[in-house]
């Protein structure tokens, strides 16, 4: 097992689908071995052929997609990669429908809405679902038909609310997706994925693999340029010289991938209190800044008492070409933040700790500005980081993704606690 240190003991084959098998692992109860096969297949694997080290080749396209995915804060059933060809993921039981999400029009889209011109752009995206079942070739479903079929699996009923989740968080993967495919100058067109219930926490998870089969990628936008399985579908016949060509594909969308998990941008936050009595207000800033993905220094200095060393520090941020957003944490009477914006082009914002006694009128410090000044004010230090973060988040994917799922997982707990409250006066 190449790179990957132990060999894992594996239990029974739990399942076996056109591109993968699952086995149990005794060893980690709760969890199963997804082992990745060579096969490749279209049309319900009416065409299905052999791709020497496709296995490879999807199981880093899957790992390092759900990586990215758990690393913004979504819920995935995926653990480590184990081998080349193989990833450890929690056991679970499979929700039999795929969810299809997509931004541009093209494929059985068009066959299904004849009169839709290809490259009809969805915004907001369209979302479909499909119902698991090769024999009927998967036919398209209603959410109301999905309701009907009234799906328990371990131990969770499918109804109203898991449902509402499922489309929510489709939505949310396909978009931290898109985005991360953008900073590769790719158009991420639609997307398939599948949610498993945990058997152990009862909860709906992102499961199964996203790799190159499981999406529609155009480079620049490109139809002609495409690197996913289409390519396959799309062959006349299958020689040799055109596996080569698949594979080739497969292996660029591979490489390319690991990209997706690196920032393109450094920022930072440079947080500047009035005085030391400010510590636990700025730390706050900081903690939530990590909690982003930003780095975060912290400095004393004071706009009134030395206005000189306030501006020598900020000098030392603007000169070396690194994003910078200043917060300016000040109590009573805000100089700091006012003096800040008022001689730096880079965005200030103004976090003062407000204080029982007097805070109603100083805040009016940091609201008042004279004239010719932008800084915004923000009360709360985890708001105030956050404002920063959606900043960066306009440039870099990885701060964007961490804050999409952060409002995904906010709705999520809303509709969970409507749910368990209603579950409660029934």
């Amino acid at each position: 097992v190449s790179a990957y240190a132990f060999e894992l003991k594996l239990g029974d084959k739990l399942n076996e689908g056109k591109t993968k098998q699952i086995f149990a692992l005794p060893d980690e109860p709760g969890h199963v071995l997804v082992q990745s096969k060579d096969q490749i297949t279209a049309g319900n694997a009416a065409r299905k052929d052999q791709m020497e080290g496709k296995a490879a080749i999807s199981n880093k396209t899957t790992s390092c997609v759900f990586t990215l995915l758990q690393q913004a804060g979504i819920k995935t059933a995926f653990v480590r990669q184990h081998s080349d060809t193989a990833f450890v993921a929690d056991h679970c039981e499979m929700i039999p429908i795929e969810w299809v999400c997509r931004r541009i029009a093209t494929g059985s889209f068009l066959k299904r809405n004849p009169g839709v011109k290809e490259g009809y752009r969805f915004s907001p995206v369209k979302m479909e679902m499909f119902f698991k079942d090769d024999a009927n070739n998967d036919p398209q479903w209603s959410e109301e038909q999905l309701l009907a079929a009234s799906f328990d699996l371990a131990g969770l009923h499918i109804g109203r609310c898991e449902v509402d989740i499922m489309n929510r968080s489709t939505v949310a993967i396909f978009e931290v997706l898109e985005k991360a495919w953008a900073t590769q100058n790719c158009t991420l067109v639609d997307m398939k994925i599948e949610f498993g219930v945990n058997v152990t926490t009862k909860e709906i998870v992102l499961a199964d693999v996203i790799d190159n089969d499981s999406w529609r990628l155009w480079p620049a936008g490109d139809r002609s340029q495409q690197k996913d399985k289409q390519v396959y579908r799309d062959l006349k016949e299958v020689t040799p010289e055109a596996m080569q060509m698949v594979k080739r594909n497969f292996e660029w969308v591979a490489e390319r991938v690991t990209l997706l998990l690196e920032s393109q941008v450094s920022g930072r936050v440079v947080v500047l209190m009035g005085s030391t009595s400010d510590m636990a207000h700025s730390e706050k800033i900081r903690k939530a800044c990590s909690s982003h993905g930003i780095p975060c220094f912290l400095r004393v200095t004071s706009a009134h008492k030395g206005p000189d060393e306030t501006l020598r520090i900020k000098a030392e941020y603007e000169g070396d070409d690194v994003p910078t957003v200043f917060v300016a944490v000040a109590g009573r009477s805000n100089g700091l933040g006012p003096v800040l914006s008022g001689n730096t082009a880079y965005p200030v914002v103004n976090c003062p700790p407000i204080t029982p006694d007097w805070g109603a009128q100083d805040v009016w410090s940091s609201l008042r500005m004279p004239s010719g000044l932008g800084c915004t004010t923000v009360l709360s230090p985890d708001a105030a980081a956050q404002f920063c973060a959606q900043i960066f988040g306009l440039k870099d994917h990885l701060i964007w993704a961490k804050l999409r799922a952060s409002m995904l997982n906010t709705w999520i707990s809303l509709k969970q606690a409507d749910q368990k409250l209603q579950a409660c006066s029934l």
